[in-house]
């Protein structure tokens, strides 16, 4: 009786810890291009699943080696490095030119992980096109959708590893 009692509790208990088991490595970001109109900038932000993000800092072994077991919560020096790099791994070119917008921040909200970089906006029209290519060295099946705008005229794209550039304008 005992016996069946335990394996209806693992049969039923089973689907629980393999959804919880899955749901550790998300394998997306999401990017948020914007003009800020009041500040005359465009404004870019990242957001990562943290559990992501460590395991990233693991396996590409980013940013101080005195960090031995990476933790983006606890630790400023493991957040700062993911941060740099999240930089790197992402394209913006304004009007045909390459833009290194500057790092503004890093704060971590829920499971999440979020990167800001901001860069003054042109004057007039603005033609944009982005590569997000933030965990494509670590998955193969990494996901990261940028959207472009803000309000009802939002621009999505998705990139994967080795996508090219995509182009949009920068609505105001």
């Amino acid at each position: 009786m005992i016996r069946r009692l335990l394996m209806l509790l693992a049969l039923v208990l089973a689907p629980i810890g393999a959804g919880t088991a899955g749901a550790h490595q998300q394998k997306f970001t999401i990017s948020t291009v914007s003009l800020n109109p009041r500040t005359g900038m465009i404004e870019i932000a990242h957001q990562v699943p943290v559990h992501d993000a460590e395991h990233a800092l693991v396996v590409q072994r980013t940013g101080n080696p005195n960090i031995h077991t990476p933790d983006i919560i606890g630790s400023e020096d493991s957040r700062e490095a993911f941060a740099r790099y999240v930089t790197r791994r992402f394209l913006l070119v304004v009007n045909d030119a390459i833009i290194t917008p500057d790092y503004v921040g890093s704060e971590i909200t829920g499971g999440s992980l979020w990167v800001y970089q901001e860069t003054p906006a042109p004057e007039g029209e603005a033609m944009i096109r982005v590569n997000s290519q933030i965990l494509t060295d670590v998955w193969a099946r990494q996901e990261n959708r940028v959207n472009i705008g803000g309000g009802t005229s939002v621009q999505t794209f998705i990139f994967k590893s080795g996508d090219v550039a995509q182009t949009t304008p920068l609505t105001r």
